[in-house]
């Protein structure tokens, strides 16, 4: 075997034992006759303390070791002197006394030190994120990001979900955020697109019998990028067949109370407090309100309901969805969908957090004849309806039940319980804020052969954006 031991588990009680380790050297010190390597791996950092005595030879291998070089070392637990101990450390009683050291590869000096505190630009740490994931608190956030979905699975399989795949590649129904489109080499002129959500899909399996679904799905949006923003992102997506509102709301109020106390030991009350889209544009002039002053908790969770089944689109002259077009509408208002559309209030939700949404859902349509009237209202003809979302309309004929969901986002509800300003920060690989990802400089230019396979042409402007 490599190793015997992690460098961050080495304690007090293994004192007077030979160990193996493997890993990186964070610092090197040279105290003339003595060299101190701290060698660091996922679990934590452990000194070794190299000398001619006890190391014989392998001295001069430990004299041509630099940072960030990858070592396996033998060695001895030794109890450190009282006056040696570093408190600040894990691992600080104890040092190993190496008696071998074999240097399993080099590294070149890398761009910046690899320290917690080090004021690195963010295209460095994204160009270099290998090195910058070596950093305690990168590689923390996403240790809590594993943890999250460790969780979210357990809970969700207790209550009886069950985990589905949904595809990457499908069909483009743009509604709102605009699709990532790929060419279909198959067929020529056709295009796959990136799934914004997996929303079509899981509602045909509340269609097929499944009652219970969610998945931890990849999403994709070409629109402009903030702090809360990627082109991709992770989403927790559930749907249930036979709910209303209530039902969503206490599976949501549940999960994210284990949740919290399983992956930070945080204890948050249930159930959230709830207010309407128009109680909330008037307190607080947003419908994301941040309500931790009034409720005195570090995370203020709270439900924002009753949003507006439409909005008016001042530009193409015309209702669309506020939500999308298979939000159901309160049945009280089922009678003013023609004749008063700003009046009508959806079945949607918003769960908010600390002033920001993470998550969004809502019960949906289920019949026909209504799934008609909201299409006809949004301009959305028979015709047309069944050219982008057909398949849906077709499945909903075999017996739809009423069903509904939510979806959160991952990434957003990490960032805030780590609290970091970007969700950059709790993802492996991000992207910048203009969409490009420095480590691999995509988005990149194709070759000749590979268009034509594709039977595209690039129709190249004056200026290359």
């Amino acid at each position: 075997m490599l190793k015997t031991h992690n460098c961050g588990e080495i304690n007090s009680k293994l004192a007077g034992e030979n160990i193996i380790l493997c890993g990186w050297v964070a610092t090197r010190r040279d105290h003339g006759k003595i060299i101190f390597l701290d060698l660091r791996d996922r679990s934590g950092i452990v000194q070794l303390t190299v000398t001619p005595k006890d190391a014989g030879d392998y001295y001069k291998v430990a004299q041509e070791v630099r940072s960030e070089f990858v070592l396996r070392v033998s060695g001895t637990v030794n109890k450190r002197p009282a006056n040696n101990v570093n408190p600040n450390l894990a691992t600080g009683e104890i040092e190993v006394l190496v008696k071998e050291i074999e240097i399993l590869n080099p590294s070149v000096n890398p761009p910046f030190e690899i320290e917690e505190d080090s004021d690195i630009s963010e295209e460095s740490r994204l160009k270099y994120r290998y090195l910058d994931l070596r950093r305690r608190k990168v590689f923390n956030n996403l240790l809590l990001r594993s943890s999250l979905y460790k969780s979210i699975r357990g809970l969700l399989d207790a209550q009886g979900f069950i985990e589905c795949d949904t595809p990457i590649l499908t069909k483009s129904t743009p509604e709102g955020a605009r699709d990532y489109l790929v060419p279909s080499r198959l067929n020529p002129g056709e295009f796959y697109a990136l799934p914004q959500s997996p929303q079509l899909f899981k509602q045909i399996l509340m269609v097929a019998g499944i009652e219970k679904y969610y998945q931890i799905a990849k999403c994709f949006r070409d629109e402009d990028l903030r702090a809360d923003r990627q082109p991709e992102f992770t989403q927790l997506d559930l749907e249930m067949s036979f709910v209303e509102e209530e039902d969503i709301f206490i599976l949501t109020e549940k999960l994210m109370q284990g949740v919290l106390k399983e992956i930070k030991n945080i204890e948050i009350k249930i159930p959230f407090p709830r207010i309407t889209y128009e109680e909330a544009q008037r307190k607080y002039s947003s419908d994301k309100p941040d309500i931790r002053k009034e409720s005195g908790v570090e995370f203020a969770f709270a439900w924002v309901t009753d949003f507006p089944l439409f909005k008016y689109n001042e530009e193409e002259k015309r209702w669309e969805s506020e939500h999308h077009p298979f939000t159901s509408v309160r049945k009280e208002d089922l009678d003013m969908l023609e004749t008063e559309p700003q009046k009508v209030k959806s079945r949607s939700y918003d769960l908010v957090l600390n002033g920001m949404e993470i998550g969004s859902g809502s019960i949906r349509i289920h019949d026909q004849k209504l799934q008609e009237r909201i299409f006809k209202i949004i301009g959305i003809e028979k015709e047309e309806a069944y050219r982008r979302f057909g398949f849906l309309l077709e499945a909903f004929q075999y017996g739809a039940p009423p069903h509904g969901g939510i979806a959160f986002g991952l990434d957003r509800l990490l960032a805030i319980l780590v609290g970091e300003e970007s969700i950059r920060e709790v993802i492996t690989f991000p992207k910048t804020s203009a969409g490009i990802c420095p480590l691999t400089n995509a988005p990149s230019e194709v070759d000749d052969r590979q268009l034509k396979e594709l039977n595209l042409t690039i129709k190249k402007g004056k200026e290359k954006k």
